[in-house]
Formats: structure tokens, sequence, C-alpha cells
């Protein structure tokens, strides 16, 4: 490629809409172009490093048997409301853009494709005989993110790859599985990346297990919970470890206490001088089925720990049926504000106690009558603990379940794992905490969508079975942006060699010395039929100019035909470390080729 012949432009100055690095140094060395909020056009360069990574990923899928095809990208709403998941992407996540077609057919486009490939294995695997099935594809999705943000890492349009893998039972699904942990390993390693693989909550795609992938950098969307050994990690989403061990009760009688302006765990603790490992605080959920009952959930949870609200939303998951649901359109803390709908009597907030009396609620078709009543397995062994007497200004002190309080029935694990919490009783290892990018996600379906779209296979006993799933993802866009994110510098990118647009850059300080005109283009012609991939910068720009943009754009190496032509040969930099060596014009294609060999 000659760059005197393409469209190549660099930006100096930062541009004003990036946050993070990565971001702006795509902007700045032209490899991405705003278009929208969330909606970028990927410029030569950019589209060179996404075909790079799709054909390490098409190389690592195609060597486990999976196959490669093409799902379409806009997808029947009767589809997503056979499975359930319609009112959950274009309601309560919200994150589905869905619209209607000339004959009023509402239609979705596709943010990730679970219902299209379960229609097509339903109307075609028939027998155990053609098990197990995966196939996989590579394309863009659609999704509308409340705030997109941080370039191709939030956007609203993105290429990913997506596979699906059908199976007669668990033991085939989890073969797969293992092969798809290390081909991911594979693929990442491969785009040369640092990365750690954590196990994560499934969320909306559901199933009974799965794993991220992170990419490590301090500017990661997501928090991963680790021990030193590397025996564990996981997403905070997903973690599980052991609290602190709670200080003993100074209270060993029950009374009502005054305690006004105390409605943060802080302030109480000030007042009474006690620990908030003693204390039982009460936080008040509003949650909205698909069925469009709202209930009131109140959970009590030690006063030292933070509710995690993916755990808690699971836990509500599984009560949806109660309430002629599937899942849940919304979940958030309930405030003085919103209350006046559903509330018969003020509450006192900051001053709830474990109790609340069912007759706060109004009567409704729409909410239910009772409260549902969790206790985080932090609070259950509490012994003569403080917590709210449902009166505003007044705690109670010396409390305990089974005489001042009834147990709630459903004790549960909502607890917000974080660092420093011991992994368990029988481990010294602590857990530590690091930055991530979740470039890939693998997850164990089951029958989830099998069974509620009717995807079923007749197996030996001529029986119909639901069939076994498998899902597996990798953002391929982000993915780019991440290895940026993990390889730079103060003067730009420093691509791996294996996803760098290109290998080599060759660059003419001075385009009117006809000298180093010449034997740059020979470098260039040589190089390009040996199959290394280069680009020649022949601009008539200062070389300053060149050097700088060179290093922005982040090619691996840079040959330059300076003055040292003189002696018959030139300067090579390593684009990673700086370091420059002069190498004969002789050995310089040998020398480049090893260097490649060794990388």
């Amino acid at each position: 490629m000659r760059l005197s012949q393409k469209l190549f432009v660099t930006i100096r100055e930062e541009p004003a809409e990036a946050e993070i690095t990565s971001h702006k140094l795509l902007l700045r060395a032209g490899y991405i172009r705003r278009i929208g909020s969330g909606i970028y056009a990927y410029l030569p360069l950019m589209w060179r490093v996404l075909q790079k990574i799709s054909q390490i990923i098409r190389e690592e899928m195609n060597a486990t048997g999976a196959s490669e095809c093409l799902l379409p990208q806009l997808q029947p709403a009767e589809l997503w409301k056979e499975s359930g998941r319609w009112d959950t992407y274009t309601k309560a996540e919200g994150i589905m853009f869905s619209l209607k077609d000339r004959q009023d057919r509402e239609l979705g486009l596709g943010p990730t494709h679970e219902e299209v490939i379960t229609t097509i294995a339903k109307d075609l695997i028939k027998s155990y005989r053609q098990l197990p099935i995966h196939l996989y594809q590579i394309q863009s999705k659609f999704r509308d993110e409340i705030r997109p943000r941080f370039g191709l890492m939030r956007g609203r349009e993105f290429i990913m790859k997506d596979g699906y893998s059908f199976h007669s039972d668990q033991e085939s699904l989890l073969k797969t599985y293992q092969d798809m942990d290390q081909a991911y390993r594979n693929i990442f390693s491969r785009c040369g990346l640092e990365f750690c693989a954590v196990e994560a909550d499934s969320g909306a795609i559901g199933g009974s297990g799965s794993q991220e992938f992170m990419v490590l950098a301090a500017a990661g969307e997501d928090e991963i919970l680790y021990t030193a050994d590397g025996t564990y990690a996981a997403n905070v989403e997903k973690a599980n470890s052991l609290p602190p061990v709670a200080e003993t009760s100074p209270f060993t009688q029950y009374e009502l206490r005054e305690s006004p302006n105390t409605e943060t765990i802080a302030k109480l603790c000030d007042y009474f001088q006690c620990s908030p490992t003693v204390v039982v605080k009460n936080i008040l959920y509003e949650v909205v089925y698909d069925s469009g009952i709202l209930a009131l959930v109140l959970v009590s949870i030690r006063g030292d720990q933070e509710i995690n609200e993916v755990k808690l939303q699971n836990e509500l998951t599984k009560l949806a049926p109660q309430y002629q649901a599937k899942t849940l359109l919304s979940l958030k803390v309930a405030d003085a504000e919103t209350a006046s709908k559903w509330a018969n009597k003020p509450l006192s907030w900051g001053y709830l106690a474990p109790n609340l009396d069912n007759d706060y609620l109004v009567s409704h078709p729409e909410i239910a009558s009772e409260f549902i009543c969790f206790v985080d397995e932090t609070a259950v062994k509490l012994e003569n603990f403080v917590t709210g007497a449902n009166q505003k200004g007044y705690h109670v002190v010396g409390a305990n379940w089974g005489k001042e309080f009834t147990l709630p029935k459903q004790v549960v694990n909502v607890r917000k794992a974080k660092a420093g919490d011991l992994i368990s009783s029988d481990s010294p290892q602590v857990l530590l905490s690091a930055r991530g990018i979740e470039v890939g996600h693998i997850f164990q379906l089951g029958t989830k969508y099998s069974q509620a779209l009717g995807a079923t296979y007749t197996n030996e006993a001529g029986e119909e079975i639901p069939l076994v799933m498998g899902c597996y993802g990798i953002g391929v866009s982000r993915l780019a942006q991440a290895a940026v994110e993990q390889n730079h510098d103060q003067n730009g990118i420093i691509w791996p060699v294996s996803i760098a647009p290109y290998q080599v850059i060759v660059v003419i300080p001075n385009t009117g010395d006809s000298q180093q005109v010449t034997v740059a283009n020979q470098i260039y012609q040589e190089l390009t039929q040996k199959g290394i991939e280069t680009i020649l910068d022949d601009r008539d720009e200062r070389a300053g100019v060149k050097f700088k943009d060179a290093d922005l754009i982040g090619i691996p190496y840079r040959v330059v035909t300076g003055r040292s032509l003189q002696e018959g040969k030139v300067e090579v930099v390593k684009r990673a470390t700086g370091e420059s060596e002069l190498i004969s014009l002789e050995k310089l294609t040998d020398t480049l080729v090893n260097y490649f060999l060794q990388s």
C-alpha cells in the first residue's frame, strides 16, 4: 500500500468525544470515524485488523469442527416472544432495536441469534444421528445502548462472532464447551493479548453456566476478582467469597432506642459506637415482572455488606412463575417518591425493620399483596444485632432472629464479593481486584431455548427429546480496541504483529532524494513479493511527520531509507521497544522474515 494513493488522515489533537486512550488513538490514527452515537465506520487500516482477527477466529473454530454460516440480522418478533425474551430485550433491558414493516409485523435487529438458530435446528435436526452440530457466524450485531461510549467498546452496531452447538445430552455439550474454552484461549493468545478466563453470570442469555474472557486493562468496565495462585477468577457479578468475621455486639438486651439523623449505616454506627458488622440493614426494592405485576422486595443484609443486584435479580427471576411471569422487566431501589403508587401509609425511610407488614401495600390487581422477604447469609447468624424499628428516628438494639424478628424463609446469597475477602474457609487465599474488558463469553444453555421453541430430536429409543444447546461469542470489533487499550505508549498504538494492519512501514524521509525513493521502492516491492505486508510512506511530508504517523498507527517495524544509504544500510526500528539498528540492504528481507518467525 502506498500512502500517497490512499485515504490516510491522522489527527494531532485529542478528539473531544473520546474518554479512554484506545478510543482516542483509533480516532487520531485514522482507523475509525464516528458517524453517529455509538456508530462507527471502519476505515481501511481498521478493516485489515478486523479481517486478521476474523481469520484467526475462523482457523481456530474450523479446527474444532464448527461450520461457518450467516444468519439474518432482521428477526421476526414471534421467535423472541416464543422464547420469552421479546419483552426482556425491548422493554426490560431495552437493548433491541424493534420496528414494524409495511404489513405491521414486528421485527427486531439481532443483538444475538439464539432464537433464529434454534428455529433452524427445529426444522432440520430430527435424529440423534445428526448430533452434535456446531454452527458459527461473524457479522454485525445491533444493541440500543442507553449510553454508547468508549468507541468500539460499547457501540450500537458492532462486529461479533457468535456460535451455537446442539447436542443429545449434557456430556456432549460439556465436550464442546471445553473445546471452545481451549479455542478461545488459542484465539486470544494468537491475537497477542494478556487475558483472564473468569466465572460469569449468564444474564439474559440464560443457561446453567458460563465463562467470560477478559482482556486485562485499567480502562475495563468489568471488575474481576481473583486469587494470586490462579485457582479462582470471577466477574464481580458472579464472585463468591467469605465476608470478614462479624464483631461481637456490644448490646445484650433488646431495646428501642432513639437515634435521630441516622439514616445511613455510617451515621448509625457513629451514633451507637458499634461496628457495621453487628447491624442488619434493610433495603426495599421494586421489581416489575413481564406479567405487569409490581412486587416489593425487602432484603436484609449485614450492615458492612453491599447487595449484588445481579445475584438479586437471579433470585427474583426464580420467583417469576409465582407472578404469572417468565422474567423481570425492571428492578430498582424503592424510594419515597414512587412509594405513593403502592404504599397505604408512609414508611420510615432509613429506619426500615426486617418485618414490614403487608398492610403497607395497597390492594390492586397489578401490585403483589405481600412483600418478598429475603435475608442474606451474612445476616442470618447475627446475634443481638442493631436494626431499624419502622419508626423515624428510632432503631432497636440487642435484637435476635426467632425472638424479636422472624427469620425470612428465603435465605439467599446476594452479597457483593470484594477484594480482600477470603475465598473460602479452608483456603488462605484472598481476593485481588483487576479491571477487564470482556471480549468473549461461552455459555451452557441447556434446553432453555429448545424447550421454548419446540426444538427436539428423536433418540435411539424413538423418544422426542429437547436439544441441549451451547452458545459462544467473541466481540470482534471490541477485541480490536481492547488490543489497543492494552498495547500503546505515549506515541501511539503498538499492534501485536499477528493482528497489525501491516507488518512493515517503509519511510522515505526526503522524497526529493532520488536514491531514497528508488531504494524504498525496491524494498517495498521485494518485501511485498516475499509475502510481508508493507506500507510505503511516499507522501510529500516532512520526515518528522512521517515518523510520528508511523508511531501513531503502530506498525510493528519501520524501515527508513535515510542517510545510512551512503553505507548501503537502512534503519530498522521496532515499534514495541523503540530499539533501532542499521541493517545492510542485502540482509534486510531475511532479517525481517526472522523477526516475524520469532514473534
